[in-house]
C-alpha cells in the first residue's frame, strides 16, 4: 500500500537550511541526527515569521517534548539547501504539534517527514504554562492537518 499523500497547507512556512559537508555520514548521505538540526533551524525561523519580532515564543519559553521522524529517502550532498516546510498540526492547552516535510531545493523528493510536540514553558517558575491568546492566534493561522507517520497505524488504516 503506497504511503498517503502529503498535504502541505497554504499557511506552511518554507525554510531553506544550508547543508554542510559535515552533515554526511560514512554512507555519503545526510546523517539521521542532522535531520533534527534541520527541523530545529527551520522551527526557529518559522517562529520568527509566525510570532513576530516583538516577543518571540523562544524567549517566552518553549520546550521540545517529542520528535518523531520517518526517513523516506537518502539525501546526499549537492550544494543545494534542504527545504523544510512546516506548520502547526495540533493545539492544546499548553502544547502544540509541528509537522515537517523535508525536501531539497531543485527536486520534488520528500526525504523525511516529522512531527514535534512542543510545550509552552514558564522559564521563571520552571513549569509548563498555558498557551496565551496571541500565541494561539498565530498557531491557528498556520494550522493544517497532521502528517500520517508510520507510527500512526490506526489513523493510516482509516485513509
Amino acid at each position: 500500500m503506497p504511503p498517503p499523500a502529503i498535504v502541505v497547507p497554504p499557511g506552511a512556512a518554507t525554510i531553506e537550511v544550508a547543508m554542510r559537508w559535515s552533515d554526511m555520514d560514512a554512507y555519503g548521505h545526510v546523517n539521521n541526527v542532522q535531520y533534527l538540526r534541520y527541523l530545529e533551524e527551520a522551527r526557529v525561523y518559522a517562529f520568527h515569521l509566525w510570532f513576530g519580532q516583538e516577543r518571540s515564543l523562544l524567549e517566552d519559553g518553549v520546550l521540545v517534548a517529542r520528535t518523531e521522524i520517518d526517513y523516506l529517502a537518502p539525501m546526499t550532498f549537492n550544494y543545494q539547501p534542504a527545504l523544510v516546510r512546516l506548520w502547526c498540526s495540533a493545539i492544546s492547552g499548553a502544547s502544540f504539534d509541528i509537522s515537517y516535510v523535508v525536501g531539497q531545493v531543485g527536486t520534488d523528493v520528500t526525504y523525511a517527514q516529522a512531527e514535534s510536540t512542543l510545550v509552552t514553558y514558564d522559564l521563571t517558575a520552571a513549569r509548563p504554562r498555558r498557551i496565551v491568546d496571541h500565541e494561539r492566534q498565530a498557531m491557528e493561522s498556520v494550522l493544517g492537518e497532521p502528517l500520517l507517520l508510520r507510527s500512526h497505524k490506526e489513523r493510516r488504516r482509516e485513509h
